[in-house]
């Protein structure tokens, strides 16, 4: 296949990926951290004071921010700002109440407001999606572009939440890309490249704060490439690129906290952090924030901090029938193991399969016969050092998820999946190929043999025939599930146990149910002509703004007794499967308030997420 070919073809997939998400996109409500992010990142752009939601660096809360900006510029729209408001003036964390009174009570079109916000992540997503072509390709060839790339394109997951003003695909997209300037610069190390991985390297600390993990990361694989060069010279690259990082995240926060008042930005970290129990990192924090100089940096540390404190702390959560608020080590693995495509592991077991029976002209590894085993491991290392070092951040990446007291949802695992892509990509596009053998065979050109050519045996295209059917066959699958479940990208599950429908049972939260299907809920009112519905709703978006005076605030713990007859009553899966979960050793909470609703069938379930209910 050639060049124009594979971009005409890539082009493609990637406007698929965009029309997939920004159509679906639509129709879904504002989901829960979207209501912090977008009020924030507006605030930021319209004040240049970041007191809300320090928790998280500003950048891609910049740009939903921006957007927003320019949409009022484009449109000639106001949009009105709530800083009267005690969560504006006073309130520490305010960043929840102050998003829904920006975009639901102030007279704002929150519809509006909410689209153009999204785009800058849904470009944002199609830019790693270009990355993981862009490398496959560099290292595998065409053919292993187009396979990570249309594996990428069509992953329910990232279609998910790559549509959402949230920071996990942005930080997906620089942990891929500042590891891709990295080992590029490893192996190339020319001072554009070093400028490069710097600033890409800081744009990762400016989406995240859990990019930090970069730190130990780039460590891990500069201190393995120096090894296996026998040079200490990247040392101080790495250093450089650091050092690069760093500058860069200072004018991003000065503009962010140009207009915060120092008293206020004090205020607020001692609230952070005044119970923080490292004060070695906790007080330097705090002085910082009294610096007028190092006030960028004290903002960026505490956000850091904040987020270390939170980690350590964990979150309630349900799974597979039970609710804790300590983490459970299989929460992970197992989301991982149902949340993905079926296809996938099949060709994961291929590329396993690929791996383990190497064709003959590599087995060898074109050796001299005189190396030792140490320098046939060196070369070995050079040679896969790419692999190598995706495998390592693998491994990393998973360990740090599986020992995190933080069960939300496998999008804080979404930096594992265009890694995937890449290693599944190489391998398949390999087992493609026929090793020489028997299944090739050699054509004299001349008499004199000077010029030899080689063509297939019969057997060998059938081999390679059925080699491509099974892809296709399994490319299809994979994308058939996506495409079977569009719009409803976030409540995707795989066959294993019985596909969207049948989600609920395992896990809740972002995996299923971020209040998302709200708008379909306000239609399926309308369309019944239902004058007053009960809800009990998790999610990011407003009971009032979207049903008027047709609900009733209803909450698991009220006594079912106060419905009244004939009643409709709606609730949201997080907090029904919460009401019926079986409490862990160490939860006190109380966890069976809506066992009573087992007696009855739901009338419908709104996207899968929304459980609605006719009480008679």
């Amino acid at each position: 296949m050639n060049k124009i070919t594979t971009n005409i073809i890539a082009t493609g997939l990637l406007s698929l990926m965009f029309g997939l998400a920004f159509f679906s996109v639509l129709g879904d409500a504002n989901t829960m951290d979207e209501l912090a992010h977008t009020g924030a990142g507006y605030s930021y752009i319209v004040k240049q004071d970041m007191r809300l939601n320090p928790e998280h660096p500003p950048l891609l809360k910049d740009l939903a921010g921006l957007s927003v900006w320019l949409s009022s510029k484009i449109t000639k729209t106001q949009i009105n700002f709530p800083d009267q408001i005690e969560a504006w003036q006073k309130e520490k964390n305010g960043q929840w109440d102050f998003g829904r009174q920006f975009l639901f009570h102030n007279g704002n079109d929150a519809d509006k407001i909410i689209l153009w916000a999204r785009l800058p992540m849904i470009l944002i997503m199609i830019l790693l999606g270009f990355y993981v072509f862009k490398w496959a390709r560099e290292r595998y060839g065409n053919k292993a572009g187009l396979i990570a790339l249309f594996l990428y394109s069509l992953s329910p997951t990232l279609l998910a939440h790559g549509r959402l003003v949230t920071t996990d695909v942005g930080a997906a997209a620089c942990f891929f890309i500042a590891t891709y300037y990295l080992i590029k610069w490893l192996q190339d190390s020319t001072k554009k490249n070093l400028i490069i991985a710097g600033i890409i390297f800081g744009l990762a600390l400016l989406t995240k704060f859990s990019l930090a993990l970069l730190i130990p990361y780039f460590g891990v694989i500069t201190i393995l490439w120096m090894i296996i060069n026998r040079k200490w010279k990247p040392l101080f690259g790495l250093i450089l690129i650091g050092i690069i990082a760093m500058i860069l995240v200072y004018p991003v926060y000065l503009f962010n906290i140009w207009n915060l008042p120092m008293e206020k930005q004090v205020s607020d970290a001692n609230y952070y952090l005044g119970t923080y129990g490292n004060r070695l990192l906790a007080d330097p924090t705090l002085w910082m924030n009294t610096n007028t100089i190092l006030r960028p940096y004290g903002q960026f540390f505490t956000g850091l901090l904040m987020v270390i404190q939170r980690a350590s702390g964990g979150n309630t959560a349900y799974f597979m029938g039970e609710i804790s608020n300590v983490a459970w080590p299989l929460y992970f693995p197992i989301v991982f193991l149902i949340k993905v495509p079926l296809a996938l592991f099949v060709l994961i077991l291929i590329s396993l399969f690929s791996m383990s029976f190497p064709r003959k002209r590599e087995s060898s590894s074109g050796f001299p016969i005189k190396l030792g085993m140490t320098e046939k491991i060196r070369i070995t290392i050079k040679k896969y050092f790419t692999e190598i070092a995706l495998l390592i951040f693998l491994a990393i990446y998973w360990y740090t998820s599986v020992t995190s007291n933080l069960n939300i949802g496998v999008r804080h695992v979404l930096p594992i999946f265009p890694i995937l892509y890449i290693l599944i990509s190489g391998q398949i596009s390999k087992w493609l190929c026929l090793p020489p053998g028997p299944f090739l065979e050699k054509v004299k050109l001349t008499p004199k043999k000077l010029f030899v050519s080689v063509k297939m045996t019969t057997k060998a295209y059938f081999i390679l025939c059925f080699k491509y059917l099974i892809l296709a066959i399994l490319l299809f699958w994979y994308a058939f599930g996506v495409i079977q479940i569009y719009p409803h990208f976030i409540t995707y599950f795989n066959e294993s146990i019985g596909g969207p429908t049948q989600g609920y049972k395992y896990v809740t939260d972002s995996n299923l149910d971020w209040g998302q299907d709200l708008k379909r809920l306000a239609q399926f009112v309308e369309d019944n002509k239902i004058q007053t519905i009960y809800v009990d709703y998790f999610g990011g978006d407003d009971l009032k703004y979207r049903l008027d005076d047709k609900f009733q605030f209803w909450w698991g713990k009220r006594d079912p007794s106060e419905l009244p007859a004939n009643s409709w009553i709606a609730i949201s899966a997080s907090f029904i499967q919460s009401g019926r979960g079986i409490t862990t050793k160490g939860f006190i909470e109380k966890a069976d308030y809506y066992n009573w609703l087992d007696q009855y069938e739901p009338i419908t379930i709104i996207g899968n997420s929304i459980f609605v209910y006719y009480i008679k």
